[in-house]
């Protein structure tokens, strides 16, 4: 389809923004209130100059439409969803690990290997720093080992989280010690970046998973700990609701559950236990 570039900065209307976010919303459960219309619309521009399309109108039938508009729906999805995350982000909960989760299942219940969950994963910044605090434990107790899965919705950001390089004022807050243990620093001084080591690396795998999904084929049944973090925040009371519920499938009884800080499952049929704000235990 030819264009002229100027067709790149025609403005999404507010008819074409609809169409998107009752799509977003439908297949992906993510809500798009009109007041996230100018960021669509400023998210979209690289898609539709990628494919060589002139207007939100023709961008939208592509996607909604046309039959070679499958492909698309992916890259549509991985500018549109939020992917914000830190190294050891919401401190509290590797520190519940730390002092509690990690000395009751491997000490107390005898456990010798350890299965986590990081279900909206991004970057890798989370599945990464429960490698460094995994691997702090398993120095004190050698015979523990364990895994991570690492799932989201973007393969974008996926592809950043298998490569594993960031750059070093993001590892600003991992102790000096990690640093030196499981970070291999590049050479180019002009653009400092990080490496997590492969030993850990290989403790990691990812896959693309929409939580909204009627099922989580291919997922494991049994992990030990379950990470939903700042993700729930994107969906209504209804959704959240189940998709706790299908997360909830693949934990083990007494395993543990974590969630963001401005999330809260108050009034929800879910089978979880509060231990603390934020931390629960499947029951």
């Amino acid at each position: 389809m030819d264009s002229v570039n100027s067709g790149y900065h025609s403005d999404l209307s507010d008819k074409d923004f609809e169409r998107l976010s009752q799509f977003i919303y439908t297949n992906y459960g993510i809500k798009l209130p009109m007041n996230k219309k100018i960021m669509l619309q400023s998210r979209l521009k690289s898609r539709l100059k990628e494919n060589n399309i002139p207007t939100f109108k023709e961008y939208c039938d592509f996607v909604l439409k046309g039959k070679g508009g499958e492909a698309e729906i992916i890259n549509m999805i991985d500018v549109v969803s939020t992917n914000k995350t830190d190294f050891y982000r919401e401190a509290i909960h590797f520190d519940f690990l730390k002092q509690h989760a990690l000395p009751e299942m491997v000490v107390d219940q005898g456990a010798n290997y350890i299965k986590v969950w990081s279900s909206a994963c991004s970057s890798g910044e989370e599945p990464y720093t429960l490698t460094f605090v995994l691997s702090e434990f398993k120095e004190k107790y050698p015979d523990f080992d364990f895994s991570i899965l690492g799932t989201d919705i973007s393969t974008r950001i996926l592809d950043k989280a298998r490569t594993a390089i960031y750059p070093m004022e993001r590892v600003d807050v991992v102790p000096l010690s990690e640093k030196k243990k499981y970070l291999l620093r590049g050479k180019d001084q002009e653009n400092p970046q990080i490496r997590i080591i492969p030993e850990l690396r290989a403790k990691t795998r990812y896959a693309r998973l929409n939580l909204i999904d009627d099922s989580y084929n291919g997922i494991p049944k049994d992990f030990d700990l379950l990470f939903c973090r700042n993700v729930l925040i994107y969906f209504d009371r209804p959704t959240q609701e189940k998709v706790i519920n299908k997360l909830c499938a693949h934990l083990r009884t007494g395993g543990y559950f974590f969630l963001g800080h401005s999330e809260s499952i108050s009034a929800m049929d879910v089978p979880l236990k509060q231990i603390k704000p934020t931390i629960f235990q499947k029951i």
